[in-house]
């Protein structure tokens, strides 16, 4: 027999491995990946659903300030952020805290966990005072920006135990 004329073949490679089906460590990877993902949605849509007051008194604070810069009226204006603050408020804690909240002791509790205490600065103390002075009076005491500004600022910061 003549060796240069052997009987041979060429090379057979395999078939390349397939993804599919997975391996059962993919679908484990997978199914832990879907729930994460679902997790996070969920704890996601939790904290919109939570900070949702607070979106909202941050937007209708910035309807009274358009307000006030379009009328420069001061009681008016210390009316609605004594209202926007109880409401706000009586949203994220319990009712019985809040509600009956007066004078020294409600702006005390304003500042409850806020770094700096925005409420007892004359910015904040004359939240308790606008609201019943006289519309045609001077209001050249009053600091309507530091008011806006504690009061922004009380919105912004969530209170402890909360969202």
């Amino acid at each position: 027999m003549d060796q240069t004329q052997l009987p041979l073949r060429d090379l057979h490679l395999p078939e390349p491995i397939g993804w599919w089906p997975l391996a059962p460590g993919w679908w484990l990877l997978l199914s832990l990946a879907v729930v994460a993902a679902g997790y996070g949605l969920w704890r996601a849509y939790r904290t919109r659903q939570q900070n949702a007051p607070r979106r909202f008194a941050l937007r209708e604070l910035a309807r009274y300030e358009k307000e006030y810069l379009e009328h420069r009226n001061v009681v008016t204006l210390g009316k609605q952020l004594s209202e926007l603050l109880r409401r706000c408020m009586l949203a994220y804690a319990p009712r019985q805290e809040v509600a009956g909240l007066t004078g020294d002791a409600w702006l005390e509790w304003l500042d409850r966990g806020m770094p700096l205490a925005y409420f007892y600065t004359e910015g904040g103390k004359s939240l308790l005072q606008l609201p019943y002075r006289n519309p045609r009076g001077d209001f050249s005491d009053v600091d309507v920006d530091a008011l806006l500004s504690a009061v922004r600022m009380r919105l912004r910061e969530p209170l402890k135990g909360t969202a």
